[in-house]
């Protein structure tokens, strides 16, 4: 008989977790904005306006409810941010008393369920809920306003509601349980789908619970019933549903004659009567099975309903409307995610599709016809060209589960399998010059004179000569295997269980991104000597090492777990398994994403954790044989928690903590502050855009500069909203109509060259605005109609007056200012995105600033006009005067500098504690530094050639001061300060910066030197340049200090002499 108050503990210490996890979370949380989706998930929740596909209306709204008990609007992200917060604690407060229940259901099936039984079921389940707790993935996650602290939630939530479903199952109140569940299912569509990967797992309780006995038959069709039912609720009901929705609005509208809107409302009113009918006659005739089912799938519709808040907030025109989706067609392309295009995942295309073309057979396909309101005839009209619109790449170059997809990722599949196979094809054998450039490069690429970069560039300009084999199916699953399975899951489970190397984001190589157990010698095995590491790789904040501890914990708890109760092993497992492999199989990632995606993997994690809290127990259970069931109790359950959650704690506290961290929001400033009133300003990706939001849209800071995001211009809703006044900023000046924008018109225009001359932008405007049949080209075996543009030289006259009336540029440079300034379009076509760009900028004539944020240097983010720029602080700006990049230059190097107005515009900036060792530095933090050291070392640069000494010596003072060395690393950009040191006489502070740049060149030289001859190898590049790295600073003491230099001298040549087999000259 249990005398223990297990109930009353349970809670009390469910609860303790909950405490702990939110105490932690709370004192490290960030304070503002993260980098990354954080900025935009924060605008749109406090305003309740529209993120991006597939959005997330229920964490909108619980953000907008948060974000109530702001003091200030520089308090809404924290608030916002606090939301995770609590997610997070409840996820922990849910994962303990699930563990409670699975582990006593399996601790009283083998044996009694005395107190000191129950003492250790409380105990796991509290060691492996803080494991959870301090895990790296999940903390990470519980700081920011990102929607997978809330999914975690989900999974937790319906996962304790799974199992006391089980408990009460053939109870009067059992389906009660069920209908909760379905409601939570339906909830989770408002925040993220991964929650919906919990089903299976549902439906295994429900299965085993009711077939006592398992054989191989209904065991089989069991698995085969949860997957169909997942792929019901995702990819059937819901999706339908809308689809109903919008083909009953347009029948009732087109073809009735109704007005808008009165196909959605009957589509509602059948849905309503038929579930009220459905369960009255289910009700009457008794049939609670049926009844039930349609219950469910009433709750999952009402859970839903959260998705109401896109069009009803999409019809009020808020500023960040992304997709725009107003109507029940719009909002299924909005969950479909139809913006970001199709990703076969179990047939499709392969990347070697880029290498042969369309198909032969049947070379183009059915777009989906967009229809769109005309109020006129009040009716919906296809504005789209939709017929044969979509080209249809090969089909000898389709296959199963296509793992290898994308062709801008071409050479790293390859270089993770091998190069694709090719002959030359039989109707061009007879081609002798053909057939001596194929073996020539055979010849080159064999001996190694070549490699796979180059491979791929002649597949892409021979490929329609050859016979190109796609990557085979062995192949695609050695890619699964070793890249999305391997580097993309058992990576980031190694690191929230055994230990991470550092923060950088690893290129599966050995020095960065990867797991890192502490323990040498087998950390050795995989990434080389640990011995004479330099200090940069031993202070990184990330480096949190486990010594498998935890790791080890779950493998014990994994086995005793089904050795003691194998279903409900089964049905962890499967959950195990469908949130982490299953899901990479979805996700189908390329090498390399642009950040790593753990997060998204959490929910493995979560199951893992509980598996280490049954490891608790099962040491338990081992031990109380030698040892008295009250000692070993209280010993394992201490043991467990140093060994894992303490440990944890300790390692991982220092880089997830956020706390006093403002670099995003300075940065996001940064790029306002540098910007003229009423400027236009055009950004590239998320990182460059979404603080920008914020700080507009939550602080509303510098709300008169428009920001258009330069990707979102392909999209006709967006440049729709930039033609629309947004708080104090003017609508943009473009001169193309909706329909001549609309998706499927003028996407993309061909070059198809009727002059060399030189045309003036208008009339090359106007040729592309024309539907004349002259100015359209037909796509042979499609019909599709193409806008062409008739030479890729235009010229953009210069008002001179007009722009010296509106200041464009400094008084000292009108004489400068050219008459015209000429643009060469590279490439095959013009898309639309730079299209409306160069009409905006026609169009505007000089009235409004232009600036673009420098987040590539492709020429065509430029509008090609690179030679045309003026660095105003984080800004280029558009001038008409001229200053190309110089011939031995860099892309860095671009624009013309004022620097009087950038002096003024740099002393401004708030820089948000980034000067402080305190903080974390985040990777984004610290690449942040390149834009700002290399804009500040150029600006320190024109005002020493300006004499201007005093100021100059303010910017490196602010840049040391603000970017310290230690901190923000990339040493390359810290050198011009050092010369500009020297430049203006401070040359015991040059001396410093020099001697601190020598001496992590000459750690890493000594790490390497302790490498073995085939690791150096490997390291090559890595080795030279550090060499070279480390010579650019004698360049500059032999440039500016004799003495200095010829005592640093003698130490780099005995530094260069370590690897003296790499040729590298000597000093």
């Amino acid at each position: 008989m249990v005398t223990f108050n297990f109930k009353k503990w349970n809670t009390i210490l469910g609860w303790s977790t909950f405490a702990i996890a939110l105490i932690t979370y709370s004192l490290t949380v960030e304070p503002s904005l993260s980098f990354w989706d954080c900025g935009e998930y924060i605008a749109t929740s406090a305003k309740l306006e529209v993120g991006h596909p597939p959005g997330a209306p229920l964490f909108q709204m619980i953000g907008a409810f948060f974000a109530m008990f702001a003091t200030s609007p520089q308090k809404v992200a924290l608030m916002v941010n606090m939301m995770s917060v609590f997610s997070s604690a409840f996820t922990i407060l849910f994962m303990f008393w699930s563990m409670t229940i699975l582990l006593k259901k399996i601790v009283s099936g083998f044996t009694e369920f005395d107190k000191n039984n129950a003492i250790v079921v409380l105990g796991s389940a509290f060691v492996g809920s803080l494991a959870f707790t301090f895990s790296d993935s999940f903390w990470f996650s519980a700081a920011e306003a990102e929607v997978y602290a809330m999914a975690s939630l989900f999974i937790a939530v319906l996962f304790w509601l799974g199992l006391r479903w089980e408990e009460d199952m053939h109870s009067p109140r059992g389906n009660r349980w069920l209908l909760l569940i379905s409601l939570m299912i339906g909830l989770s569509f408002g925040v993220h789908f991964m929650a919906l990967l919990t089903i299976p797992s549902l439906g295994l309780l429900y299965y085993f619970k009711n077939y006592k006995t398992v054989t191989i038959k209904n065991f089989i069709i069991a698995n085969v019933v949860i997957v169909v039912i997942l792929f019901f609720v995702f990819k059937f009901l819901l999706p339908y549903t809308l689809a109903f929705f919008g083909k009953m609005e347009i029948f009732m509208v087109n073809s009735l004659g109704l007005p808008f809107n009165s196909g959605t409302i009957f589509a509602a009113l059948l849905i309503i009567l038929f579930f009220y009918f459905g369960l009255r006659y289910t009700k009457k005739k008794e049939k609670p099975l049926y009844n039930t089912l349609l219950l469910c799938v009433l709750f999952v519709l009402i859970g839903f309903s959260t998705w109401l808040m896109l069009p009803i907030r999409a019809n009020a025109n808020v500023v960040i409307n992304e997709n725009r989706p107003s109507d029940a067609a719009e909002v299924l392309a909005y969950y479909n995610r139809e913006q970001y295009g199709e990703q076969k995942t179990f047939y499709g295309p392969l990347f070697t599709e880029a290498y042969v073309g369309l198909d032969e057979d049947k070379p183009y396909e059915d777009e989906k016809p967009n229809y769109e309101r005309d109020y006129k005839t009040g009716t919906y009209k296809i504005v789209n060209n939709y017929v044969n619109a979509r080209q249809n790449t090969s089909d000898t170059q389709k296959g199963f589960l296509p793992r290898m997809w994308s062709p801008d990722n071409a050479v790293n599949y390859m270089t993770f399998t091998q190069p694709v196979k090719f002959t030359i094809n039989p109707e061009y054998s007879h081609e002798d010059e053909l057939v001596q450039v194929v073996a020539e490069f055979r010849n080159a690429y064999s001996s190694g004179k070549l490699g796979i970069e180059e491979y791929d560039k002649f597949l892409k300009s021979y490929g329609e000569y050859l016979i190109i084999e796609k990557p085979s199916f062995v192949d695609n699953m050695k890619f699964m295997f070793e890249y999305q399975f391997g580097y993309m899951y058992w990576r980031y489970l190694m690191w929230n269980f055994t230990g991470r190397q550092n923060d950088i984001q690893g290129k599966y190589d050995t020095q960065n991104g990867n797991w890192l157990s502490g323990i040498k010698f087998i950390d050795e095995i995989r990434l080389g000597s640990q011995d004479n590491l330099p200090a940069d790789v031993l202070n990184n904040k990330a480096r949190n090492t486990y010594y498998f501890l935890p790791f080890i914990l779950a493998v014990i708890g994994m086995i005793f777990h089904a050795k003691k109760d194998l279903k409900s092993f089964y049905v962890l497992l499967v959950l195990f398994l469908f949130t982490s492999l299953a899901l990479k199989v979805f996700l189908n990632e390329r090498p390399f994403e642009p950040r790593e995606r753990d997060y998204a993997l959490v929910g493995s994690f979560y199951i893992f954790a509980m598996w280490l809290g049954f490891g608790v127990y099962a040491i338990y259970d081992g031990i109380k044989n030698y040892l008295q069931p009250k000692i070993a109790g209280p010993v394992v359950i201490t043991a467990c928690l140093l060994a894992a959650p303490v440990l944890m704690a300790k390692e991982n506290w220092d880089d997830h903590d956020r706390s006093n961290r403002y670099t995003a929001v300075a940065m996001a400033k940064a790029y306002l502050d540098s910007c003229e009133p009423n400027a236009i300003l055009f950004t590239i990706g998320d990182n460059d855009t979404f603080p920008l939001w914020y700080a507009q849209e939550i602080e509303g800071y510098r709300t008169d500069v428009r920001i258009v995001n330069t990707q979102l211009f392909t999209q006709d809703w967006y440049i729709d909203q930039m033609k629309s006044k947004a708080y104090n900023s003017d609508p943009l000046p473009i001169s193309f109509t909706h329909d001549q924008y609309v998706k499927g018109k003028r996407d993309y225009m061909f070059f198809q060259e009727l002059t060399k001359e030189r045309i003036d932008i208008k009339q090359f405007i106007d040729f592309i605005k024309s539907d004349d049949e002259r100015t359209l080209f037909t796509i042979p075996r499609s019909g599709q109609k193409i806008h062409f543009y008739p030479t890729n030289k235009i010229r953009i006259p210069v008002n001179k007056e007009t722009v010296i009336k509106n200041k464009v540029v400094a008084p000292q440079l009108n004489d400068s200012i050219v008459s015209a300034i000429d643009v060469d379009i590279e490439g095959s076509a013009l898309y639309i995105n730079r299209l409306m760009m160069l009409d905006l900028v026609y169009n505007n004539n000089w009235k409004r600033p232009i600036y673009f944020t420098g987040g590539s240097f492709g020429d065509d983010d430029y509008i090609w006009m690179k030679d045309y720029l003026q660095l105003d602080g984080m800004v280029y700006k558009l001038v008409p005067v001229k200053t190309p990049i110089p011939k031995n230059g860099s892309p860095l190097d671009m624009g013309n500098i004022d620097t009087e107005k950038m002096y003024k515009i740099v002393m401004s900036w708030d820089w948000g504690n980034s000067g402080d060792p305190k903080i974390y530095h985040d990777p984004e933090t610290r690449k942040n530094s390149i834009s700002y050291r290399t804009n500040l070392a150029r600006l320190t640069e024109k005002l020493i050639a300006e004499g201007k000494k005093d100021k100059a010596k303010n910017i490196i003072d602010l840049a040391m001061a603000k970017m310290p060395i230690d901190e923000f690393g990339f040493y390359t950009f810290v050198e011009p300060f050092a010369s500009g040191y020297y430049e203006i006489g401070e040359v015991n502070k040059a001396r410093a910066i020099l001697t601190k740049l020598a001496g992590k060149y000459q750690e890493n030289i000594r790490y390497y030197k302790g490498l073995k001859s085939a690791e150096q190898n490997d390291m090559y590049v890595d080795i030279v340049t550090d060499i070279e790295r480390y010579r650019a600073l004698l360049d500059i003491m032999k440039q500016y200090d004799k003495t200095f230099y010829e005592t640093n001298k003698v130490k780099f040549n005995s530094y260069n002499k370590m690897f003296e087999r790499f040729a590298r000259d000597m000093e």
